[in-house]
């Protein structure tokens, strides 16, 4: 049973600057993996990161270096989580996250799918 779905689309160019206004924000939003991804990468994560929230239903109280995304050995995108992200997803009864990332002209999207068994 599907339980939430998010979508999330990020600027690029306008990501990059925001990350440059705020210099706190990068080690903020990303793990230390994902801190040294480019831009395109981050973004895209970002989106993933803001799409799960907004699967979960946007709980207060979560910490994004509490979710890290990976590529898996057959390239498909997925999420590992932990602590306070861990939490809000045993509360809902998430027993399975699905992901897709996307890039094209200057654009990253990401979409959730949230399941319970």
């Amino acid at each position: 049973m599907i339980v939430g779905i998010g979508v999330d689309v990020v600027d690029v160019e306008r990501f990059g600057q925001t990350l440059e206004r705020t210099p706190g924000l990068n080690a903020r939003l990303f793990t230390a993996a994902e801190q040294a991804m480019p831009l395109r990468s981050r973004a895209a994560r970002f989106a993933a990161k803001e799409a799960l929230a907004k699967a979960l239903g946007a709980p207060s109280g979560m910490s994004w270096q509490d979710c890290e995304v990976h590529r898996g050995a057959d390239g498909r995108p997925h999420v590992e989580v932990e602590g306070t992200v861990a939490e809000a997803v045993e509360r809902a009864g998430i027993t399975a996250i699905h992901l897709s990332l996307s890039h094209d002209a200057g654009i990253a999207s990401a979409m959730i799918v949230a399941e319970r068994a």
